[in-house]
């Protein structure tokens, strides 16, 4: 499939359920490898998953709704659990910092590498999931969630958390994107 076609399928899905067309290895393989293909300035590497499927990902959905104290709608927190798993995107602060000592010319840049990086990550997880038929949507329900998260799965203190993608069997096509003019976006200059 074409970059182009891959990120055209690519959808937020907020009608999932627990249904997946893969098994939950081909996903756990598919992640892994993209983690390893995604670039991240100065080959650091300071991207980390979570992966989490079954009873903890309820519990996951559950602990969130918990932290925001009904703050946010049970039903919107319903829809993400409903699904099959969650993607967790982390980096590594302590990786961003080795970098920031031993380059430190860049030292301002790492953190902001980092997060690119990240995001390329998370667009990459996001098309991948969508080429093997699963919808999912991407959240940001950190930082008041961190502490929490990282209590229940054991995540180091200097994993910062980026975003959270719950994915699921595609259980409702979302509405047709509209069309934008993309030329108050993109300038060319020749």
């Amino acid at each position: 499939m074409s970059i182009i076609k891959s990120l055209t399928n690519r959808r937020t899905y907020y009608n999932i359920d627990k249904n997946i067309p893969v098994s939950e290895k081909e996903i756990e393989e598919k992640i892994k490898e993209i983690t390893e293909l995604v670039p991240d300035a100065f080959n650091m590497k300071s991207a980390r998953i979570v992966l989490v499927f079954g009873e903890k990902h309820d519990q996951l959905w559950d602990e969130i709704y918990n932290v925001f104290g009904g703050k946010v709608p049970r039903e919107k927190i319903d829809s993400f659990k409903a699904g099959a798993g969650t993607v967790l995107f982390l980096y590594d602060q302590e990786t961003v910092k080795a970098m920031q000592e031993r380059f430190s010319t860049y030292a301002d840049n790492f953190p902001v590498w980092a997060e690119q990086a990240n995001g390329m990550l998370q667009i990459s997880v996001w098309s991948m999931l969508r080429e093997l038929n699963v919808g999912a949507s991407l959240q940001h329900y950190n930082p008041v969630i961190d502490a929490k998260v990282k209590e229940i799965f054991a995540i180091p203190e200097n994993y910062k958390i980026a975003a959270q993608m719950p994915f699921g069997g595609i259980v409702k096509e979302p509405d047709k994107k509209e069309r934008e003019d993309i030329d108050k976006r993109v300038t060319v200059v020749r």
